[in-house]
């Protein structure tokens, strides 16, 4: 039985991480249609049969470029969460200015007093309080 499943899926697409991320949506979809409108469950559906037909497509270039541009978006939002928690760690330590003239963020240490801060990328100098 596995062999004919091997064959069957030898030239298909398979599965990826759209597929995993397409399939987890609709397992909540399904949760949510429990207590709410029947829409939820009609969603659940359309998206497994869409997971079902990208994972049987022979068309392997097409999905390659679209799981391609969903882990794009996927790395910008994991980056976006990681940068917001790193800046929240420091809060405890630093005071994280941004330059008024470039926008670089420039880091300072707590409890220095009046500082005048010098931003390293536009050299433009400017005066606050640590």
């Amino acid at each position: 039985m596995r062999e004919k499943l091997y064959r069957f899926m030898i030239g298909r697409y398979g599965n990826d991480n759209l597929n995993r991320f397409l399939t987890a949506i609709s397992i909540v979809c399904l949760v949510l249609s429990f207590f709410g409108p029947r829409m939820f469950y009609l969603l659940a559906i359309a998206i497994l049969v869409y997971v079902y037909f990208r994972m049987f497509s022979r068309n392997i270039y097409k999905r390659t470029m679209e799981n391609n541009l969903y882990m794009r978006y996927e790395y910008k939002i994991k980056q976006y969460f990681a940068t917001l928690k790193r800046d929240m760690n420091q809060r405890k330590t630093h005071h994280i200015y941004r330059c008024p003239s470039c926008r670089q963020k420039i880091r300072i240490p707590k409890g220095k007093g009046r500082i005048e801060i010098r931003c390293p990328k536009c050299s433009q100098t400017f005066i606050k309080k640590s």
